[in-house]
């Protein structure tokens, strides 16, 4: 369930009006603070975490270094009034570049960023409330998120149509890295395995050559919002007939052909787990139950974790057995499965009548599952 664009005229225009943060959002977000000051009893909500600041100030850039403390605050009151605290160092930058209309207070550098006021709610105690808050996408945020994903998925794309079995892991992450900085957004994971690694679940890029095969795990954030996908690239015919016409070519290993085809069933019950209205935690139930059903161990799961929601973090919540979160429609997901030298993984929107991809490339090889286009292993 993907849209099209019929010019690239249009398809740049488009995605370039997608990048441009939007406030239109912003008074349903504010409502939902207001149904939450309501329901806690308080007269105003203290911002500091980078995801709750981000979803509010539309994806406004609140920190320097990319995983860094925010450098603002914010507070907002029942009646949707915004006061926003900057280090005054960056009140310049931030009011010409990210928080233009918005009055900024600024507080010096050496000083910290206020505390909340008598009768205040600081976000840090009220984690679970503001993450269903973020949870359902406003039409501005489901634009950037699906511009986003489908300029990853792209650049992605690229970067693993130039690798060759002497790359190494590293010249391959920083090719991911050039693209997504090129995007405008910023690198969050971003993880390579050759052939000689492909069995960690979270292989950091080292200088290990890619070989016959390789997997590419990118993470990528713009405007506070995080897209997530998996990519695998063979470098060799796709079966035995082949690799013996070319001998330097490399045969796929049945197992891993099979493992691949199965997780791919894995991930299909992901999908049709991932209801509106149940909990996480029974979702991620009909997942562990899919394990053995498509032939892996019971207890494959258990070896990395399954994904969940995400959004302004790249999962939020990760979904354990404890973790009762209630799936809503419009919420974004990314589900991760995986298994020995075997993983699958992008960014989707559940919505009321099914699952919207949001990480594609119409030219990367697709296999489809349950009537589901789902990314395959390119071939080189």
């Amino acid at each position: 369930m993907t849209e099209t664009i019929d010019t690239p005229a249009a398809a740049t225009a488009a995605t370039a009006a997608a990048r441009t943060p939007t406030a239109s959002d912003r008074p349903a977000k504010l409502a939902r603070i207001r149904d939450l000051l309501e329901a806690r009893g308080a007269h105003e909500l203290h911002l500091t975490a980078p995801e709750n600041l981000a979803w509010l100030l539309d994806g406004a850039r609140i920190q320097v270094p990319y995983a860094g403390p925010p450098v603002v605050s914010a507070v907002v009151d029942r009646d949707g009034g915004i006061r926003v605290f900057a280090l005054a160092n960056e009140v310049d930058r931030l009011a010409a570049e990210e928080l233009g209309g918005l009055e900024l207070h600024p507080v010096p550098w050496s000083d910290s960023l206020p505390d909340p006021a008598p009768g205040g709610l600081l976000d840090t105690d009220a984690v679970a409330e503001l993450r269903a808050a973020r949870a359902v996408l406003l039409p501005g945020e489901r634009a950037r998120y699906a511009a986003l994903g489908a300029e990853i998925a792209r650049l992605a794309s690229a970067a693993l149509r130039e690798a060759r079995p002497e790359h190494t892991e590293r010249d391959l992450a920083a090719e991911l890295a050039r693209g997504i900085v090129a995007a405008g957004a910023e690198p969050a994971v971003l993880l390579v395995a050759g052939a000689s690694r492909l069995a960690w679940r979270h292989p950091l890029p080292t200088e290990a050559p890619l070989g016959r095969r390789a997997m590419a795990v990118v993470g990528a954030r713009r405007h506070g919002l995080v897209v997530n996908l998996t990519r695998w690239v063979r470098f060799g015919p796709a079966d035995a007939a082949g690799a013996a016409a070319d001998p330097a070519g490399a045969a796929a290993d049945p197992a891993e052909t099979d493992a691949t085809s199965c997780l791919l069933e894995v991930e299909a019950d992901a999908f049709a787990a991932t209801r509106p209205g149940r909990p996480l935690s029974e979702a991620l139930a009909d997942i562990r139950a899919s394990y053995p059903r498509h032939g892996f161990d019971a207890e494959e799961w258990t070896r990395h974790h399954q994904g969940g929601p995400t959004g302004y973090l790249g999962r939020d919540p990760k979904a354990t057995p404890a973790t009762h979160d209630i799936i809503r429609a419009g919420q974004a997901f990314a589900w991760n499965p995986s298994a020995r030298g075997a993983k699958v993984e992008d960014t989707v929107i559940v919505d009321d009548d099914g699952i919207r991809v949001l990480t594609v490339d119409p030219e990367w090889p697709t296999t489809t599952v349950r009537g589901l286009a789902r990314p395959a292993e390119l071939e080189l």
